[in-house]
């Protein structure tokens, strides 16, 4: 097993999208009755550590360097995937900005992390990106935490 904390997030991913649902699924938008959630209250602080420890979303959505070192001031805002899928499959070549979830509503941010990556227009998210389904309580302290970024 790689001892390399990105070497292991991209094995993760791959397993992840391999074995995911079919990422052609069509799911349906979220209604206009869904645009407004009542979150739990949101941990900034766990949803950090859930975002850098857990789920890995800062090693796609962040910028590196020549020798793959994530950039300081462009973590979470977005960047060229790190890997690439060794089968042949429709695999995403950027991850966007996810700091302040720009676009997202909290009812669409909170389907995204837990009922598997679905964009805000109803369809499957590409690989590699996982196929999350948080708790309640994990996704409000995850989207808590993106929400501060500036």
């Amino acid at each position: 097993m790689p001892s390399n904390p990105v070497a292991v997030a991209v094995l993760l991913l791959v397993a992840l999208s391999v074995w995911g649902p079919d990422v052609r699924s069509p799911h349906p938008p979220a209604t206009a009755d869904a645009a407004v959630v009542q979150l739990p209250h949101g941990d900034v602080q766990r949803g950090r550590y859930l975002a850098e420890h857990v789920a890995m979303c800062v090693e796609c959505h962040s910028e590196r360097d020549q020798i793959g070192t994530i950039i300081p001031s462009a973590r979470y805002m977005g960047g060229v995937i790190p890997a690439r899928s060794l089968w042949a499959m429709d695999w995403a070549d950027r991850a966007p900005r996810n700091a302040g979830l720009p676009g997202y509503t909290d009812a669409q941010a909170l389907r995204l992390l837990t009922e598997g990556a679905i964009a805000r227009d109803g369809r499957q998210l590409r690989p590699p990106m996982p196929r999350f389904r948080m708790t309640l309580q994990d996704a409000a302290d995850v989207i808590a935490f993106l929400r501060s970024i500036p």
